[in-house]
């Protein structure tokens, strides 16, 4: 990890040296982009990565004071390249004096490390996406209109909160690529893990660059509250397996969350922008608008849904099993010992050679008498 101290140091550029001190080097290039703002020859360079960027000035009313909004653009990949540079320096903050403080106290086997890692930053990130995302939309009328979803669609202009959120919403989700290199991910983690980083690079670059903000925003909203859910159920699940009550409450949030997303999917694509008044296809005026796009991007979601809820399924099962495994172990343990076997009494009931009867027609019991 960046920002470490090492008694021993890796070769110079090896793959333990990068691994170590990746935070330190991307440091080292923020900060040059940064000290490109001091001189007047760089600045305008360094001012397309760190500044949002196509902005224009539109007079709403007459009596009003002109707004400043964002368009979107190819300078905009500039941005977002910054904004992974501060991503991968923020990540690996939060591993060094949060997360790896926390490990050392509740020595986590290497399984159950490598997922505390993972749900302490993803936690942190739709924590802050979850409140981020609830500012920008009081101030819209979604709550009182929800036609507000495609009502003067296209949505090419944006305020500066939309704009800045998109691009860190991608910034954030690429990064977590070269991540796995970093961070030692395990091999048969790889997979998972890649199917949700590009499904987010997917999902939220489509409705970024397909002007359709509003709905991706909305929809950002309570997916990364029923996230934050699940994975703060997990970090305290990692440091006391009884807390498990999280989880139940994130079961319940997160069928609501799909059947949520897909109502509002099918009302936007199905029955609000057919109806809305721009028509046509047309990447001058970021109009897309036909029934091609329209269809592809519902079944899309339609898609992600129903596979999200298909790993859900399999989730639950997995957890039932082994909740009435655990149980029917604990009823085994729990039941009474079973008696003593007795030893055959094939010599008439003889034990140690010697024949015991109670029957006084025997033979030696009618001497004794």
């Amino acid at each position: 990890m960046g920002f470490r101290k090492k008694n021993k140091s890796p070769p110079v550029l090896s793959h333990e040296f990068v691994i170590q001190n990746h935070a330190d080097m991307v440091s080292c290039v923020a900060m040059i982009i940064l000290l490109g703002l001091m001189f007047e020859v760089t600045a305008k360079f360094a001012i397309m990565f760190i500044t949002v960027q196509y902005n224009v000035t539109q007079n709403l009313d007459e009596t009003a004071e002109p707004v400043n909004l964002y368009l979107y653009g190819p300078k905009d990949i500039a941005t977002v390249f910054f904004y992974l540079l501060i991503a991968v320096i923020l990540h690996a903050l939060i591993q060094e004096y949060i997360l790896d403080k926390m490990n050392r106290r509740l020595h986590l086997s290497k399984t159950k490390h490598s997922k505390f890692n993972e749900s302490g930053q993803l936690a942190a990130f739709y924590f802050f996406s979850f409140i981020w995302g609830c500012s920008i939309l009081t101030a819209e009328e979604f709550a009182t209109n929800p036609t507000f979803l495609w009502e003067g669609y296209p949505h090419r202009h944006m305020v500066f909160q939309v704009k800045f959120f998109y691009i860190c919403q991608i910034a954030y989700w690429l990064h977590a690529l070269p991540e796995l290199y970093f961070q030692k991910v395990r091999k048969e983690d790889i997979p998972r893990q890649l199917y949700y980083i590009c499904l987010y690079v997917f999902h939220i670059s489509g409705a970024y660059v397909l002007n359709l903000q509003r709905l991706g925003l909305v929809l950002l909203v309570p997916h990364s509250l029923v996230e934050l859910l699940f994975h703060a159920s997990r970090l305290f699940y990692f440091s006391d397996e009884n807390k498990q009550k999280g989880f139940t409450l994130w079961a319940l949030l997160f069928v609501i969350a799909r059947l949520l997303t897909l109502t509002l999917s099918v009302l936007t694509f199905a029955f609000g922008l057919p109806r809305a008044e721009n028509q046509g296809f047309s990447l001058a005026e970021g109009n897309f608008n036909v029934l091609t796009v329209r269809m592809t991007c519902l079944a899309a979601v339609c898609l992600t849904q129903a596979w999200m809820m298909w790993k859900f399924i399999n989730f639950q099962l997995k957890k039932w099993r082994e909740h009435s495994q655990s149980q029917s172990a604990k009823k085994k343990a729990l039941s009474p010992k079973s008696k003593p076997y007795k030893k055959d009494t094939l010599r008439g009931g003889s034990a140690n050679g010697v024949l015991k009867s109670d029957d006084k027609t025997s033979p030696r019991a009618k001497k004794t008498l």
